[in-house]
């Protein structure tokens, strides 16, 4: 599956972004939908998860009751709302798709499939 995201920018802090990722080659429902991100001189990190029937979504404490996931299957996209950004929200983010069937993950490395990632600049 081919992963393509969009959406970054550059935000003042408080504002909201909403990244899209649209997915295309392969059934769209087959696949749990993430978002990473990676800052500046840090490790690739976990935003969120939504399961492939979009009934559950998991994220990261950081992001938890500002940032949701959801997926319009029909449209085979995955969109992540950020509101009420931070300047420690500035990072690539980047889509990905999990194939497996054991359940979801927060690992990088249990992702098939990634897009390019957008960048998203949140100013103080």
């Amino acid at each position: 599956v081919q992963l393509q995201a969009s959406g970054g920018g550059l935000e003042q802090a408080g504002g909201s972004l909403r990244l899209s990722c649209a997915a295309s080659g392969r059934t769209f429902t087959n696949y749990d939908m993430g978002w990473f991100r990676q800052a500046p001189g840090k490790e690739r990190e976990f935003v969120a998860v939504l399961t492939r029937s979009g009934t559950t979504a998991y994220y990261a404490d950081s992001v938890k009751g500002r940032f949701t996931i959801s997926r319009d299957n029909a449209k085979n996209t995955v969109y992540l709302q950020m509101n009420s950004l931070k300047p420690e929200d500035t990072a690539v983010y980047y889509c990905a798709a999990d194939q497996s069937r054991s359940g979801w993950s927060k690992k990088t490395y249990d992702y098939d499939y990634w897009g390019q990632g957008t960048l998203v600049t949140v100013s103080s």
